[in-house]
């Protein structure tokens, strides 16, 4: 898809993220959150990114938010402070046409210019699609975690993925 734009996110754009996000919650293991996330927390959560935690939106042309991604504190911890966790969710409407693929590649050269030394992607063992973006962008497996997470009646795998930057 060639006329998308990647931008930062603004406070306007919180409802069509939350949006995307909560179709992901109620039907889809790729997010282990249960509840559809409120515009409240979705509010402070935006709130508790900044310059070094991005977050970005994949817009159209007429200004339609199509998917979203962030760079996110991976702990709290000071140590912990160049290591960065990734999220990428595109609209249901518009999978498979390279939005996810623009969002991580331009969230790894922001990552980069941040300074910062390596990114996490924490993914569900039943989500291929998003391993094997991860891959192409030189994402490596390094922990296989069985049994971590239990949503819709059973339990569920998950992958931690690293690429050093």
């Amino acid at each position: 898809m060639t006329d998308i734009r990647i931008r930062p996110a603004t406070a306007a754009e919180l409802g069509a993220i939350n949006d995307i996000y909560n179709h992901y919650v109620l039907r889809s293991t790729c997010t282990y959150q249960e509840e559809p996330e409120t515009l409240e927390s979705r509010t402070a959560w935006f709130g508790a990114h900044g310059p070094e935690h991005p977050i970005t939106v994949a817009v159209a042309g007429d200004g339609a938010v199509l998917g979203w991604a962030s760079l996110s504190r991976f702990h709290p911890r000071s140590a912990y402070r160049r290591t960065v966790e990734n999220s990428v969710y595109v609209s249901h409407e518009h999978q498979r046409r390279g939005i996810g693929r623009a969002l991580l590649a331009d969230l790894i050269n922001r990552a980069k210019a941040l300074d910062h030394h390596t990114i996490l992607a924490i993914i569900d063992g039943d989500q291929p699609g998003s391993v094997a973006l991860h891959q192409a962008f030189g994402f490596t497996r390094v922990a296989y975690l069985p049994e971590l997470g239990y949503k819709f009646g059973r339990w569920l795998n998950v992958i931690y993925m690293q690429r050093m930057l």
